[in-house]
């Protein structure tokens, strides 16, 4: 793998070669006709286009290389930790292997963005009237600029060498981590997360399938030792044993993919997550070598690195999709991201913030409804929350949410 800084500053006149019909020379572009040291050359040319257009490193591997991950992948799926992302278990062999989700592709180049913070992200846990979102969504989502990056990429590519690509940034059936590990990125903690040596927790990954056989890099070996600090960390205990992970369990899952009320079991340990969680990444020692990320778009917005739960609480959904223009928060809808922000509240400890909760009680949404319920039941006093009861069951003739008020009282 060919780092960023670690680019040869030189191209062998092979890969000169390559761009032929522009230099005037013989033209050997197509993979028919590219030597090995033709492909050689091209690698370095690859991995300097790649430096150039912001990614901070870059490593190549065979489609057949994860054939472990495979087995582990279908073990995941069949216990059922995927929870309700049924995308994740539909045509499992087109994720399994590469070649599953296009028989002609011969290297994956993988690719890597680094989003390393400015600050410490569990600082923000200690606040509790404060909202906590994850350090990948407090920027541009990431999916758009890197996608963009990958497919000037990948034309170059094209274009030098006459070869057939596929881009990816995390949007198909791809298991981009064991594929950056076989590329020698980092490699698949305990946490299953991608880690690295030169930047840690913090990466952004996206891949380029093509029908070149460029040469390979070595896998990463594992670094994680004895260590567990990324297991121990976890609110919810969502790692069964190293390496694994229930997604059911996890706060990314509960708080992003989950659609209905979070389950009561999660709810004190969410603390003031209301989007996503960082505590296994953050937790990780290797992040000592981490280093703060270099792209404007996608460092921390400064609305959003520890919003006011109280202000988060009276979006409107024009005000939500204002706020979060650009944002991966955008995708789960005012209506679930309000539920968050009503558990959050709910964990506060802050009487005074029972006013919103209340004012939610008549929401238009039951999922909103629903979370208001369980926030008031933290907040006041048993008194006030029979009076509550009271008033609202009578208009109240949504299952989900009658159920919240019997469960509180």
């Amino acid at each position: 793998m060919v780092r960023a800084g670690e680019i040869p500053p030189v191209v062998p006149p092979a890969a000169e070669r390559m761009a032929g019909r522009r230099a005037g020379v013989a033209d050997l572009r197509g993979p028919g006709f590219l030597t090995e040291a033709d492909l050689s050359g091209l690698k370095a040319a690859l991995a300097r286009e790649a430096q150039a257009l912001g990614f901070d490193c870059i490593g190549i591997t065979e489609p057949g290389a994860i054939e472990g991950a495979g087995k582990h992948f279908l073990e995941f799926i069949a216990s059922g930790g995927h929870g309700d992302m049924d995308w994740l278990a539909a045509q499992p062999e087109r994720r399994v292997d590469p070649r599953g989700l296009w028989s002609d592709v011969r290297s994956v180049i993988m690719l890597a963005v680094n989003y390393g913070p400015d600050r410490d992200p569990l600082a923000i846990l200690q606040e509790r009237t404060r909202a906590a979102i994850s350090v990948y969504a407090q920027g541009d989502d990431y999916h758009d600029l890197i996608k963009k990056r990958l497919k000037t990429l990948a034309r170059w590519l094209v274009a030098t060498a006459s070869c057939e690509v596929k881009v990816f940034v995390d949007t198909a059936a791809v298991m981009e981590k064991p594929l950056a590990q076989a590329a020698r990125l980092g490699w698949q903690g305990k946490h299953t997360n991608l880690v690295s040596r030169e930047f840690g927790s913090w990466l952004f990954l996206g891949a380029i399938y093509t029908t070149l056989e460029l040469p390979r890099d070595d896998s990463e070996i594992d670094h994680c030792g004895s260590c567990r600090a990324c297991l121990d960390i976890c609110p919810t205990a969502a790692f069964p044993a190293p390496y694994k992970l229930d997604a059911r369990r996890c706060i990314s899952y509960l708080t992003i993919e989950n659609k209905g009320p979070i389950p009561h079991e999660f709810r004190k340990a969410i603390g003031n997550r209301i989007y996503g969680c960082d505590d296994c990444l953050a937790a990780c020692p290797w992040n000592k070598f981490a280093q703060e990320g270099r792209e404007a778009k996608l460092a921390a917005r400064e609305a959003l690195r520890a919003p006011d739960l109280s202000e988060l609480a009276r979006l409107d959904d024009a005000a939500f999709r204002e706020l979060f223009t650009k944002s991966p928060v955008k995708r789960i809808g005012r209506d679930r991201f309000l539920r968050n922000v009503l558990i959050a509240i709910g964990n506060s400890g802050d009487a005074a913030l029972a006013e919103e909760a209340q004012r939610l009680l008549v929401d238009a949404s039951p999922l909103v409804r629903g979370a208001a319920v369980w926030a008031l039941g933290q907040l006041v006093s048993r008194e006030a929350f029979a009076a509550m009861h009271a008033s609202a069951i009578v208009g109240e003739h949504d299952d989900s949410v009658r159920e919240e008020w019997r469960a509180a009282s």
